[in-house]
């Protein structure tokens, strides 16, 4: 099994790759980000993910180079560690953990309002099917279950699919003054809702758990991240253009957790609801899964270094690291109960620009990958942090 939960039996090929690091991005961003971004940038919310996805590329070219150069897997937290910067790996390693709990909530949070929504009912229902989705993918990490790379690339395609064709479907309708809001919200508010929805690209990381599990896995680790992101970064900036056309931003803004599931209704009525709300489960469900069981990995990882908690190291006899996986999901369940969408996304997006952008520093001081790739990343990764914690403090 792998860190990212997978069951595999044999080497991981490009298909199984692509999908384990697509699955980690569209997992929960594209059906819980949008209104968000749209709220911010509004006509120019595709942009928005246009430049959130150059950051997120230069991240992978970056975490791609460290990964080949050390040839072995781990992640920014080893990366330090092993480079010497002990007290630096331990903040990121904290850091890191906090991100991947708000991320969980994000997705346990999405998974409730859209099943909560497909099946009506009382107003405590969306609640009741995130503490419900957060609860199973535990249960089954804490059983040592994981999911099979044949499933993850079935999973992968038939939510594309969906989104593609929601995507195409809005696009055959489009109309410029349908993009509009009533508000301007300029070069800024591009900048501030790429910075606002960059957890939507968190996933790709996840492939450096997975290193020695590739087929060739030096070339295969160099050429994986362009795919993997540009197909993530497209299917985001289509899905961003179709959907008003569908409902109209302002609704998307207002209706922003369910957003994806109206735009199925407007075109496909009841079947189309459906198969919105289907994509969202299954992406929400095995992002969770996937979340819960790296996110724990690595709190042992840290606990075994000595940074944690002993106890954060022992397994159970499915060779779980039960407490981390409890101590995780318990957090995330809480923030997805009491959190609002809207800071989840963004406090998580603030994690991982911190991250990325130091991971984007580490392989630029290094002198690893291409110079004008990873000093790039750096400088908009930072930027970006600066300005979305500007713009939750109110300074922008």
């Amino acid at each position: 099994m792998n860190r990212n939960g997978h069951v595999k039996e044999g080497k991981l090929g490009f298909a199984a790759v692509w999908a384990i690091a697509v699955g980690g991005m569209v997992g929960g961003g594209i059906f819980s980000t949008l209104g968000v971004v749209i709220s911010s940038a509004g006509k120019w919310a595709a942009l928005s993910f246009v430049l959130g996805g150059l950051v997120a590329y230069a991240t992978g070219h970056s975490l791609a180079a460290l990964t080949v150069e050390k040839d072995e897997p781990g992640g920014i937290y080893s990366f330090l560690r092993d480079a010497g910067a002990g007290k630096v790996a331990r903040v990121s390693a904290w850091v890191l953990l906090l991100g991947y709990v708000l991320t969980c909530a994000v997705y346990a949070y999405t998974f409730g309002a859209y099943v909560g929504n497909a099946l009506g009912g009382p107003a405590w229902l969306p609640q009741a099917m995130a503490a419900l989705a957060i609860i199973v993918m535990a249960a089954l990490n804490l059983r040592g279950a994981g999911q099979a790379a044949g499933v993850e690339i079935a999973i992968v395609v038939a939510k594309l699919v969906i989104l593609a064709g929601l995507a195409a479907f809005g696009l055959s309708q489009f109309d410029e003054a349908k993009l509009a809001i009533d508000t301007s919200p300029g070069l800024m508010g591009v900048i501030v809702g790429a910075a606002s929805v960059f957890m939507a690209y968190e996933g790709f990381e996840l492939l450096a758990y997975d290193y020695d599990e590739m087929e060739d896995r030096k070339a295969l680790m160099g050429r994986i991240m362009p795919w993997a992101i540009g197909s993530a970064a497209l299917i985001y900036v289509l899905v961003a253009l179709a959907v008003p056309m569908l409902t109209g931003t302002q609704a998307v803004i207002e209706d922003g957790e369910i957003a994806l599931a109206n735009a199925g209704q407007a075109a496909l009525g009841t079947p189309g609801l459906l198969l919105v709300t289907l994509a969202a489960a299954l992406s929400t469900g095995s992002a969770i899964n996937a979340t819960l069981f790296s996110s724990a990995r690595l709190a042992r990882e840290v606990a075994e270094d000595g940074d944690l908690p002993q106890r954060f190291a022992k397994r159970n006899a499915g060779g779980s690291p039960a407490l981390a996986v409890t101590v995780i999901a318990a957090l995330a369940l809480l923030l997805a109960l009491v959190g609002g969408l809207d800071g989840l996304v963004s406090g998580a997006s603030l994690v991982f620009l911190l991250v990325f952008a130091t991971l984007n520093a580490m392989a630029w001081r290094e002198g690893v990958g291409r110079k004008w790739i990873t000093a790039p990343g750096m400088v908009g990764g930072f930027a970006a942090f600066f300005v979305l914690a500007a713009h939750l403090l109110g300074l922008v």
